[in-house]
């Protein structure tokens, strides 16, 4: 049945109603007809752009890796997808927004909603999954190239299925002590967060920030084969600088569904104006913070060394910080003011991409500068440049607004700022508190990082039955050693005798036996013969 034989056989039950009634109410519900079915296609696309975002970071991780690894990494960005999927279903939604309505009582985790059971909004739902599998699938990058596979799942599964949730519900539901949105806002205002600059991407920085702590650096990155720290990090380019560019750009075109998707609806004049400047502040922030990542770097390099470089993975990481840290006030800010944040979070990149290096702290992608650091940045920016009149459209209130317009009103009102720093404090203790102990047992049971033998011949190798061919800049000895490895394996585990060995992707071993021919004698050690 059409939306207007609907409408009339709802009407036409009505005897009272005079024609000239009829009528106009027959326009009211057709109208209300046409507007859900619009924003209900408003979000829908909007997801679509979001999951396309998946990717975008796929194709930037298989850009930034070896040739060796490329696959391996690819799979851990579907199943980022396939775990986010899962979890945000049984339990990860009901955590989210289980139990919260307007004006409900405050509470720290939802409570029912579980496997979608009540649920009859499900675009929501596929919208907000969406979010939850972005924010799992930032950490892909930073632990590229040394992770088990097998530690990624259960990672990805945990992060979008509780970890992720439990902020959601904090700052976004109805019942959430941080939410603007809750009955009695902190501060009277509570955080904002208008798209997820802290819930989305600061919650994944800090997780990869975690677990690159734990995980340590590729072999030959920072320390040479007896341990001892070099002078110059070794550089480990990634094969194709043509899907690194492909993968930012998909990533920029799905940040347009991220951020002007956050609006809801379409169908409203204050909506569609939201939605609008959203979409300008976005453009605008990616496009000031790549251009200052870029000539940043190119003055600094051409003070140093007296030559200028143009180089190229700044520019795109600096227009992935400022999508980031317009995220949270993209629809807050006036357009100048969206400029301005961009072109900081371009230099804050810089910044703490130079400090991770000096720390080393081993970051593939530079996922934690992107999202760790210009995800906190875009909640202060928000806290400072938050605008009276379009805070008043958006959450119906310019009592507290942006620092800055404060100091304009004549008073130093700290109330939203306050909350953005509060709000940003919850998310670093609770991504910690859970996550930290998590890589930590997962690290001393020897299932986080991949045996070094399977780092060196590559990922695709050991773990997919990748060709030897993808493999070109694995040395024959290193190949050899590992066939010889997994025959060995197959011949005890075929004759029952597994002893304390175990299979090829086992316990984490730093030791290895080579053939005869290779020349090494047995048990040794797998560091004395990393090429650097």
């Amino acid at each position: 049945m059409s939306s207007y034989e609907d409408c009339v056989a709802q009407i036409s039950a009505n005897q009272t109603l005079t024609e000239q009634e009829r009528t106009v109410q027959l326009v009211a519900c057709i109208s209300g007809e046409v507007a859900g079915g619009v924003d209900t296609f408003f979000l829908v696309y909007s997801a679509s752009l979001v999951f396309f975002m998946q990717a975008g970071f796929a194709m930037l991780c298989a850009g930034a890796v070896q040739k060796k690894n490329v696959q391996n990494t690819m799979l851990k960005n579907l199943l980022d997808a396939c775990g986010a999927a899962l979890g945000f279903y049984s339990v990860g939604y009901a955590f989210a927004y289980g139990g919260s309505f307007e004006g409900g009582t405050t509470t720290f985790i939802g409570n029912t909603n579980f496997f979608l059971m009540g649920v009859d909004d499900y675009v929501f739902w596929l919208f907000q999954f969406a979010f939850a599998a972005t924010s799992a699938t930032i950490v892909a990058g930073t632990l590229a190239e040394r992770c088990q596979m097998s530690a990624y799942v259960c990672y990805s599964v945990i992060l979008s299925g509780f970890v992720y949730p439990v902020i959601v519900h904090a700052i976004w539901s109805y019942t959430g002590f941080l939410s603007p949105n809750s009955a009695n806002p902190l501060f009277g205002v509570g955080m904002i967060d208008f798209a997820g600059s802290g819930v989305v991407h600061m919650t994944g920085g800090i997780t990869a920030f975690i677990a690159a702590q734990i995980l340590g650096a590729r072999k030959g990155r920072f320390f040479d084969e007896r341990g001892m720290k070099l002078k110059k990090p070794k550089a480990f380019p990634g094969h194709s600088i043509a899907l690194q560019v492909l993968g930012s750009f998909i990533l920029w075109f799905g940040w347009y569904g991220f951020n002007v998707g956050s609006t809801g609806k379409i169908t409203t004049a204050a909506a569609s104006e939201t939605a609008a400047l959203a979409g300008v502040n976005t453009t605008l922030a990616a496009a000031s913070a790549g251009v200052a990542a870029l000539f940043a770097n190119l003055i600094h390099v051409e003070r140093k060394t007296g030559e200028a470089t143009f180089n190229l993975n700044f520019a795109m990481n600096g227009c992935l910080g400022g999508l980031v840290c317009i995220t949270a006030g993209c629809a807050l800010m006036e357009p100048w003011a969206a400029i301005i944040v961009g072109f900081i979070a371009g230099l804050l990149y810089l910044w703490f991409s130079n400090i991770l290096v000096k720390k080393c702290i081993d970051d593939a992608v530079d996922a934690i500068p992107v999202h760790m650091i210009n995800g906190f940045w875009g909640l202060i920016a928000t806290g400072l440049f938050a605008a009276p009149r379009h805070m008043e459209r958006v959450y119906g209130t310019s009592e507290h607004v942006g620092w800055f317009y404060e100091w304009g009103r004549g008073r130093g009102n700290f109330n939203l700022m306050g909350c953005q720093l509060i709000g940003a404090l919850f998310i670093l203790a609770w991504v910690t508190a859970i996550m930290l102990p998590f890589f930590i047992v997962l690290n001393y049971l020897g299932w986080f990082r991949a045996d070094a033998l399977e780092e060196i011949v590559g990922l695709d190798i050991s773990y997919h039955g990748g060709s030897y061919q993808s493999a070109d800049a694995v040395k024959d000895e290193h190949l050899a050693a590992f066939n010889k490895r997994k025959k060995d394996m197959l011949r005890r585990r075929s004759s029952g005798d597994g002893g304390n060995k175990r299979s090829i992707h086992g316990k984490r071993s730093d030791n290895f036996e080579q053939d005869e021919e290779g020349g090494f004698g047995r048990n040794g050690s797998v560091d004395n013969i990393v090429a650097h």
